[in-house]
């Protein structure tokens, strides 16, 4: 049976320049910019409480220090992949990683609210500017699908296990240092990345977008991103039902339909529709995003369990973590960047979130007594190797057969997905646990000799009952991967290299039947 692909037939007057000599040392300054983006998305929580009674932040405002980030990095992710296109990555990746470690300066010397909430946003805005700019030099440097496998396979293992590496670090450096640390500590990282990134990067010729940036669109976009992501977050705080956050939902879906409608009919779009049609790409968007709200929820539950529960000090909470990352580097790199070459995406992904289930159901078992190494330590060993193997192949199919000129605005939608489903598993699983917890406290208060061993059986039901709704949503993401994603053996899924700049009609994929 013959598939049909889209492939580029070479262009006679373009030499094959080959591939980079440097890409592998690229490859490292590319990772070490992705692990700073991921790990400053955990290792601040770990830090707020000091840096809350510090600067004097109240109860009400103390989730803005992590709000702030969320909305500003959410709501211009395709922007910053559209500028990635425009301006082309490796100007945008330079200028994402020095705009981050100003930003984070800000934030380790902030002496009010005010600032330390200014830089976050800083933050936010320059990862996303950052984030989709890495992974499309990734996705335009390893052309071969043997070295792609690995080098995506590194790149997955750094996005799923960064965000626990964060918990550590952060216990270490709050516990330790101060507070102020886990802002600084991104400047060595970000100024090495961004002289590596100088010397070493090499972007391939053409591949830029130059038509003029679909302002309505930038608008659009990020008005329904910050809304939606706003929404979700003020849920968590303030309930569903609450009047500004339906308003939030509502404006979100208007504004979120009119940029689809405005996209169909501008000459030159923020976000092309053509990249989110793809069955390939939509099914690793959404099956990716539904996998974060899992995951994020785990981090959230987990945390407050080893610490309120179980009395461990921050910095065994991060290491109570390791197995996980030691799981996803193992899925990432020894089993999925090995049989990415060999069998299809889908047999990797599909399995890889149900496995990860697998260990989100031994979590559904908490119990105020229950013990580390005979349940919490496999689940997360399962939970890591799952996520590794699926990630992998997924950040490597988010640019499937997908043209230079759109690539960074491709590699947004994975950071998009990610970010909206990290904001929605936050939100939606902090609901469930909150109201799990209320009704145990109701239906057993009458009966309890211990209050205060009531509140932790109540916490942990609680969290058990959100695990329940991650587990669900888990075998989600897989059925989405089983039933979307169709494509073979990635010989064929690397971005097209060239001349894909301007490109016009004579420029576009030739449809070639492929065996």
């Amino acid at each position: 049976m013959s598939k049909t692909a889209e492939t580029r037939l070479p262009d006679p007057k373009v030499p094959d320049s080959g591939p980079d000599p440097q890409r592998w040392k690229a490859l490292v300054f590319i990772a070490l910019a992705q692990l700073m983006v991921v790990l400053d998305a955990t290792i601040v929580n770990i830090a707020l409480p000091s840096a809350q009674q510090d600067l004097g932040i109240s109860d009400g405002n103390r989730q803005w220090v992590i709000t702030a980030y969320a909305l500003a990095f959410g709501g211009l992710l395709l922007f910053g992949g559209r500028i990635a296109d425009l301006w082309g990555r490796k100007r945008t990746f330079t200028v994402g990683l020095l705009g981050f470690a100003a930003a984070s300066a800000v934030g380790g010397a902030a002496t009010s609210e005010a600032m330390l909430l200014g830089s976050r946003a800083l933050q936010g805005a320059f990862g996303a500017l950052l984030a989709p700019a890495a992974l499309s030099l990734l996705a335009v440097t390893f052309g071969d699908p043997k070295e792609r496998a690995k080098a995506f396979g590194i790149f997955g293992a750094i996005a799923g296990g960064g965000g626990a590496v964060g918990l550590i670090l952060g216990g270490f450096l709050t516990e330790y240092l101060d507070w102020r640390w886990t802002f600084f500590v991104n400047i060595p990282f970000a100024i090495v990345a961004a002289a590596g990134a100088y010397f070493v990067i090499r972007e391939p010729a053409g591949g830029r977008n130059r038509n003029p940036l679909d302002i309505p669109g930038v608008f659009l976009s990020t008005l329904g991103l910050v809304a939606l992501v706003y929404g979700f977050t003020r849920a968590e705080s303030e309930g569903w039902s609450d009047p500004t956050t339906i308003a939030m939902f509502v404006a979100s879906a208007l504004l979120l339909a009119t940029f689809v409608a405005v996209e169909a009919r501008v000459k030159s779009p923020l976000l092309p529709l053509r990249v989110l049609m793809e069955r390939n790409r939509g099914g690793v968007y959404l099956s990716l995003g539904l996998a974060v709200i899992g995951m994020f929820g785990l981090f959230l539950f987990l945390t407050y369990y080893l610490q309120v529960v179980k009395g461990y000090t921050p910095v065994s909470t991060g290491f109570a973590f390791l197995p996980m990352i030691v799981g996803m580097i193992t899925g990432s790199t020894q089993i999925g960047a090995r049989l990415m070459t060999r069998v299809p995406p889908r047999l990797l992904m599909g399995p890889g979130f149900l496995v990860g289930a697998t260990g989100m159901l031994l979590l559904t078992q908490l119990e105020v007594g229950t013990s580390y190494p005979g349940l919490i330590l496999p689940a997360l060993l399962l939970l890591g190797l799952g996520m590794g193997t699926a990630f992998m192949p997924a950040m490597s199919l988010a640019t499937h057969g997908i043209e230079p000129r759109d690539a960074g605005v491709a590699s947004a939608m994975v950071n998009t997905s990610q970010q909206v489903g990290g904001a929605i598993g936050t939100a939606l699983l902090n609901t469930v646990a909150a109201s799990a917890t209320t009704a145990y406290v109701a239906a057993n208060a009458a009966g309890a000799s211990d209050p205060k061993l009531l509140e932790l059986q109540a916490m942990v039901h609680g969290y058990a009952s959100a695990i329940w709704w991650a587990v669900g949503i888990l075998v989600l993401a897989s059925a989405i991967a089983f039933t979307f994603i169709n494509t073979g053996r990635p010989g064929s899924t690397q971005v097209a290299r060239g001349e894909g700049a301007d490109a016009s009609a004579e420029d576009a994929p030739i449809p070639v039947a492929m065996h």
